[in-house]
């Protein structure tokens, strides 16, 4: 259970409504406000059910705002709890099977402590992917979006036109995207370069996503 102060929050995660899931898990949402709170926000799972409990003096903006965060580090909580390398492994496998009809094949996929201003790079000549240890604890949504923006550099490289194609095809791309901006703006983590990534050489995510190319 989580009980943030209300002052100094995270941003909000987008696509909450009242009465509509946001949750990752797909859980429905029950709101449920109490005169006796007066500063935290906290959240449970019960059941098939994701609660969250605030303050009643709380307006429906930040309700709504704080829904999108207790979802997350709940999400956080629970992928920090299950993702090892093999786990990764088999989830690379299954996104590159749902979004690119499995024609992405990575040969390791696995976690690293040495990538500290990259959230994940990959080697298309050798079919290796490597994530940030800096990942672990996020959403799986987030880590789903890093882990699908490295299969797609397996089949194009570099960022054109053609590489953002294929991740169109992820829903939640822009969310995962705001998140992490949201993460390094918090911690204040210099912006490397986008290197270049022509075939056979190592392809990048960085810890501030590049922009698109049209």
């Amino acid at each position: 259970m989580f009980e943030p102060r209300t002052g100094g929050a995270p941003a909000p995660t987008t696509g909450y409504r009242r009465g509509v899931s946001a949750d990752p898990s797909q859980r429905a949402v029950e709101v449920r406000r109490s005169a006796r709170r007066r500063r935290t926000v906290s959240a449970y799972r019960e059941g098939e059910r994701t609660v969250v409990l605030i303050p009643a003096r709380m307006s429906e903006a930040e309700e709504a705002r704080w829904v999108g965060v207790m979802l997350d580090k709940l999400a956080a909580q629970e992928s920090r709890r299950t993702l090892g390398d093999a786990e990764l492994t088999e989830r690379a496998e299954r996104l590159s099977e749902q979004y690119f009809g499995s024609r992405a094949r990575p040969r390791s996929v696995r976690w690293v402590t040495n990538q500290n201003t990259r959230w994940g790079s990959c080697t298309p000549a050798e079919g290796s992917i490597r994530l940030s240890h800096r990942l672990r604890g996020m959403p799986e949504y987030v880590v789903d979006y890093v882990l699908l923006h490295e299969l797609a550099h397996l089949l194009v490289p570099g960022h054109g036109p053609r590489f953002w194609r294929l991740l169109e095809a992820y829903p939640k791309t822009e969310r995962a995207r705001g998140y992490l901006e949201g993460v390094v703006a918090a911690e204040r983590l210099p912006a490397p370069s986008d290197p270049s990534a022509a075939p056979g050489a190592p392809s990048d995510l960085p810890a501030v996503p590049a922009a698109r190319e049209e």
